[in-house]
């Protein structure tokens, strides 16, 4: 089922790796959704440092995905393929045509019209434009997948997440607050760290000029903190087994400075520590269903209800998606960066 369409659609297009100059407009056929799939007709799409990996030519897309880029959209559904209708978690009794929903996709999502898995739709949050709902699945999957089953934060454990003011940073430091545990964050200038403390962080850690590992032991009564989340890796490596409590788990989602270090293991065995990490984009689409129908049920009331809502740092059109980038690279924003159609 769909509605009339157009045949073509502008989409950014990766010309070849490099900087932010090489995401150039062009001309691509509207995608078909297959069985199972909804199309888009895209209104934003969230951008994220993924986003930048593949501009750059580290992070190629997954075997059978578009190689266009984008990991998320809102919009409104104009196409159902076969069987999509009734596959929703989040919107019940199932999908329709003129639905908005926001998505997780595995690329494509800087484009006029993108496919999505209906089982990766999500529904609006109430009181929600769509800008805001675009800025939502990328972070909201990788936070909750990495915080809250892979590390299995609790009620009344502390938590810190580096890169407090990024879109996955200002995510995790709300979901973790509002489901009831203490939160620290690290970030770079006392603007981000005050960003961090209004968002619902205990404290703020000014990385320039304070030894995180310092501050939460302090903090916690020598103990540290039970769950680190680091997109850093480099020389936090060993500084956040320093700052862990026994039992503690540390999760990787990125390696901004660097992939490798050297590191004492005695501590690891000592505190009984879990490391773990994980990428999403190559997930399943079963795995990343059963992702979609737990924030259903455990993060959208908090979102529906006004309790936590994403930063929007800026919204840019299509077009200067390359714009959208060069910020993103400057690390100067603070939230989510979008582009709009």
């Amino acid at each position: 089922m769909s509605q009339t369409l157009p045949e073509s659609m502008t989409a950014i297009e990766i010309s070849e790796p490099g900087g932010p100059e090489v995401l150039v407009p062009g001309t691509r056929p509207v995608p078909q959704p297959a069985a199972g799939e909804v199309l888009v007709k895209v209104a934003a799409a969230g951008v994220n440092r993924p986003d930048v990996l593949q501009r750059l030519g580290g992070y190629p897309p997954p075997p059978g995905a578009s190689d266009i880029p984008g990991l998320e959209i809102a919009g409104e559904v104009v196409a159902l393929g076969e069987g999509a209708a009734s596959l929703s978690p989040g919107l019940s009794p199932g999908l329709s045509l003129g639905d908005q929903v926001t998505a997780l996709v595995t690329g494509g999502g800087y484009a006029q019209y993108c496919a999505a898995p209906a089982v990766q739709c999500l529904p609006i949050p109430k009181g929600f434009d769509l800008a805001q709902a675009a800025a939502l699945p990328e972070t909201f999957f990788t936070v909750w997948v990495n915080v809250f089953q892979r590390s299995a934060l609790q009620p009344g454990e502390s938590f810190l997440v580096h890169g407090g003011t990024s879109g996955i940073g200002t995510t995790a430091i709300q979901l973790a607050k509002a489901l009831g545990s203490r939160v620290f964050a690290t970030a770079g200038s006392p603007e981000k760290v005050k960003a961090c403390e209004d968002l619902g962080a205990e404290r703020g850690i000014n990385y320039r000029d304070e030894d995180f590992v310092a501050v939460v032991k302090e903090a916690t009564g020598g103990k540290g903190v039970n769950v680190v989340l680091d997109m850093v890796g480099g020389d936090y490596i060993q500084r956040n087994i320093k700052a862990m409590a026994p039992e503690g788990r540390l999760s990787f989602i990125a390696f901004l400075g660097g992939a490798k270090a050297e590191v004492d293991f005695i501590s690891v065995m000592l505190k009984r520590l879990t490391i773990t990490g994980s990428t999403l984009r190559a997930r399943s689409v079963d795995f990343k269903a059963q992702v979609a129908a737990e924030l259903r049920e455990k993060a959208w009331p908090l979102l529906d209800s006004g309790r936590i809502a994403p930063v929007m740092a800026a919204s840019f059109p299509l077009e200067e998606a390359a714009k959208a980038h060069a910020l993103m690279e400057s690390s100067s924003h603070i939230g989510k960066i979008v582009l709009k159609t």
